[in-house]
């Protein structure tokens, strides 16, 4: 054995007695133990690549009342539409034919009362009235009708009536345009029968194509009304 080997087993025995020296004294028996966590230093510890952290738990939510819950599902709709005559309630009701009507509907009659109408006033006799009613169809004018009730308008040729003012000054022009100059406005007066439809459980579809319907007759009315 060299000298320097010899030196490094004397150091490692010298070492060894202290230690156990040290120990049988009792130095270190009352220190506190080192806190995991303190040991640990969590607050350092880092996640490597690819690792996964415990997902954090999610506080619950408070139930919600039954009424704070918004209805979201609408009931079914009820309309009144109307009013029509006799020809405009055919062209109507051919009209509501083209959608699959999901609920009722039936009409009820009303009273006009004051409305307007275009027309030509009484004509002689019977030749006179088929001379113009010739020259109507001639000038492209097809929907007329010769009154027959006895009274101050028998035999005036009726070529539309209207509940506005506006939509008979419109009609008239339209027949100035066909050349039909002896026709003319007023009021007309009397109980004149016109049809309200009334179309009850549409859905939010069939009300719609309800509403589509209702722009080929700018005369009409739709209007929703309270389901019975």
């Amino acid at each position: 054995m060299t000298k320097s080997m010899k030196t490094i087993v004397w150091v490692l025995l010298a070492i060894n007695v202290i230690l156990f020296a040290v120990m049988k004294s009792g130095l270190f028996a009352g220190a506190p133990p080192v806190p995991p966590s303190q040991a640990l230093n969590a607050e350092k510890i880092r996640l490597l690549d690819g690792a996964q952290s415990a997902p954090a738990a999610v506080p619950a939510l408070p139930e919600l009342a039954a009424s704070s819950v918004p209805a979201t599902v609408e009931a079914d709709s009820c309309f009144e539409w109307g009013d029509f005559s006799a020809k405009e309630l055919e062209a109507a009701m051919n009209a509501l034919k083209k959608i699959p009507m999901g609920g009722k509907f039936s009409s009820r009659e009303i009273d006009r009362g004051v409305s307007y109408w275009v027309y030509i006033s009484p004509l002689k006799d019977k030749a006179e009235i088929e001379r113009k009613l010739a020259q109507l169809k001639a000038r492209g004018v097809t929907d007329y009708f010769v009154v027959q009730e006895s009274g101050e308008w028998l035999n005036a040729i009726s070529l539309g009536l209207f509940k506005t003012r506006e939509s008979a000054q419109k009609f008239l022009e339209g027949l100035r345009a066909k050349d039909v100059r002896t026709a003319q406005m007023g009021e007309r007066a009397g109980k004149n029968k016109a049809t309200v439809l009334l179309i009850n459980g549409l859905d939010a579809e069939m009300s719609g194509k309800l509403a589509g319907l209702q722009k080929d007759f700018p005369e009409s009315e739709l209007k929703r009304v309270s389901c019975h």
